[in-house]
């Protein structure tokens, strides 16, 4: 009988520690690809994005970059409780560079997610140059 209950204890204290390891966070992007269509070079244009925690823990968003000084982003709020919502925000400003045809640009967001510690959102866009 001491041995059964010791198994037991054991258990129990095994099931008690597994439900008090934290689960981990799922970030989830509406799209990992917006075009902002056909604008005039000099506009700047903005979209948002839906971004999801599909996970059980605290989303906690790390860091957003992009590949280019003309287009800025950023994450609110930067942390996401389990099934909560935030918004990519991307700013690009197509006055930055002479470019003019099709323009394509990224944005990487890190977050605390294990399994996808970094999301890519691709922006395009068609430059139109300014008529002469």
């Amino acid at each position: 009988m001491r041995r059964a209950q010791i198994v037991g204890w054991l258990l129990i204290s095994l099931l008690a520690l597994a439900a008090c390891r934290s689960r981990p966070p799922d970030i989830s992007v509406a799209t990992t690809r917006y075009d902002f269509g056909a604008i005039q070079q000099g506009e700047v244009v903005v979209a948002e994005i839906s971004v999801r925690n599909a996970g059980q823990g605290e989303l906690k968003i790390e860091a957003v970059s992009t590949s280019c000084g003309c287009t800025t982003a950023r994450v609110e709020p930067e942390v996401i409780p389990p099934g909560g919502e935030g918004r990519l925000i991307v700013q690009y400003n197509s006055g930055a560079h002479p470019d003019s045809g099709a323009v394509q640009r990224y944005v990487y967001i890190a977050s605390n997610d294990p399994d996808e510690p970094e999301v890519q959102v691709i922006i395009t866009a068609e430059v139109q140059a300014p008529a002469s």
